[in-house]
């Protein structure tokens, strides 16, 4: 019994051992790229590109920043050199999401316009979007905004302007009701809509009753918006039957979270186009890049996934209101080319139309910096290295403590470089377990037994 307990200890210690998360060394690392920082003190962010992830482990765990080069005689010892700490900021919206105003007051006012207020909410906003009737089309509107501080103008109010909304259906053009405002954190707004028929309108008596406003959203503000890096862009475009196709192949890990339609300089046609993006992960056998660096592939069979939405592009003089709308980027966030790489397909739409001038299609990712503090480093030349799929995430005060700066010192990534004091690491220690698997049978027999014996203890004391 005793024998079966200290062989069950001495397993558990070694597989503790075994489990010891893995120290990170420039050596054990596959890549390496300068951080070259603008001179200065104080917080340094690098911008990521898409490079690095088809590179790195997944959810860059094992990005890590070291003051020396691999030539210096400090990484040539067995001991680990210092890392740097560093955290990775994701440039996204601040936590907003779009909220609901509160419409007010609604009527009728002069000149057959209709007027409301708005309760705004809470935070800074920079545009609104009206929401009128779906069933309502072929109109075209002036919306004068005022903001204030109290309702009934009784407080502090600032003329924003007048913003046209329209929807162009008969002319197979798109809808806009957005108002972009200037930033401001004003509590309300109040809204004088002036609306008239559109060209090709089926006009009929009282269509434009204060009813037709439904409410309004308001998006996060501009300074919250999310901000993209491009991770690949192609002028390759094709016309297959109604469609115009873009291709790509995009790397495993990469993330593609936006498509951005470039139009060709001097382009001024209006259009209303639907989007189709269709991403298919590659069948792991052709994820070379993945095995050959150590990384376990993704066996599971390969779906197709497709994302759908509109561009649109509306410059026009209608009715003498002035109308300027341009939506050409589709958000995508895919999933398919997580662990593989994948094929991505961007189709647009165009029906019986000419082909639009499109000059480029870029994929996009949000924009991902890696910051640290500069001001403690006296100008040493800094690496990033990365590669090493064995690492864990690293734990930094820095990154629990970390806060963005407005302005942080720019540091630009070198070329990727293959590290050339690249060793493989060594194979993690194996338990003592692994080593004399025979003993587990051993201390499972001498349990049996001690089972045994108790069992056999115990009836006779029961027959006494």
């Amino acid at each position: 019994m005793k024998a079966a307990v200290l062989i069950a200890a001495i397993a558990m210690l070694q597989a503790a051992a075994a489990d010891a998360p893995p120290v990170a060394q420039p050596k054990y690392m596959r890549y390496m790229r300068a951080l070259n920082v603008q001179q200065g003190s104080g917080q340094a962010c690098a911008v990521l590109d898409a490079a690095i992830f088809p590179h790195a482990a997944p959810s860059l765990l094992d990005l890590r920043i070291f003051p020396k080069t691999p030539s210096s005689p400090a990484q040539n010892t067995s001991v680990a050199p210092h890392e740097v700490p560093y955290a990775i900021l994701l440039i996204e919206p601040a936590n907003q999401e779009t909220d609901q105003a509160k419409l007010l007051n609604l009527g009728a006012g002069a000149e057959h316009s209709i007027t409301f207020d708005l309760e705004m909410p809470q935070r800074p906003y920079s545009s609104v979007t009206l929401e009128l009737d779906p069933a309502l089309h072929d109109f075209l509107g002036t919306a004068t905004v005022t903001a204030t501080d109290a309702l009934n103008g009784k407080g502090h109010s600032v003329l924003f302007g007048s913003f046209t909304i329209f929807d162009l259906a008969s002319q197979h053009l798109s809808r806009s009701t957005t108002l972009p405002l200037p930033e401001s954190t004003f509590p309300y707004l109040y809204v004088q809509l002036t609306m008239a028929d559109a060209p090709g309108a089926k006009s009929t008596a009282g269509r434009f009753a204060p009813s037709i406003v439904k409410g309004a959203s308001v998006p996060p503000s501009r300074e919250a918006q999310t901000v993209y890096t491009t991770v690949a862009e192609t002028n390759a475009i094709t016309t297959q039957g109604r469609e115009s196709i873009a291709k790509f192949t995009v790397p495993a890990r990469v993330p593609v979270e936006r498509v951005e339609f470039l139009m060709a300089p001097g382009s001024k046609g209006n259009f209303s186009r639907d989007v189709r993006v269709t991403a298919t992960a590659e069948p792991a056998a052709e994820s070379a890049v993945t095995e050959s660096e150590g990384m376990e592939a993704d066996q599971r069979t390969s779906l197709p996934e497709t994302v759908t939405g509109s561009i649109l592009r509306v410059h026009a003089s209608e009715e003498g209101r002035e109308i300027s709308s341009d939506q050409l980027a589709v958000p995508t966030v895919l999933g398919a080319n997580l662990q593989r790489a994948a094929k991505v397909e961007i189709a647009i739409e165009n029906g019986d139309d000419q082909p639009l001038p499109i000059a480029a299609v870029r994929l996009e990712m949000r924009r991902r910096s890696l910051c640290f503090d500069a001001g403690a480093l006296a100008g040493r030349p800094l690496t990033l290295y990365y590669g090493d799929p064995a690492l864990t995430a690293p734990v930094y005060d820095y990154e629990r403590l970390f806060t963005p700066v407005e302005k942080p010192l720019e540091v630009t990534l070198g070329p990727q470089l293959a590290n050339p004091e690249f060793t493989p690491p060594p194979a993690p220690p194996r338990s003592f377990i692994d080593q004399h698997p025979e003993l587990l049978w051993i201390a499972l027999i001498l349990a049996i037994a001690a089972l045994g014996l108790v069992a056999l203890k115990s009836g006779k004391s029961v027959r006494r």
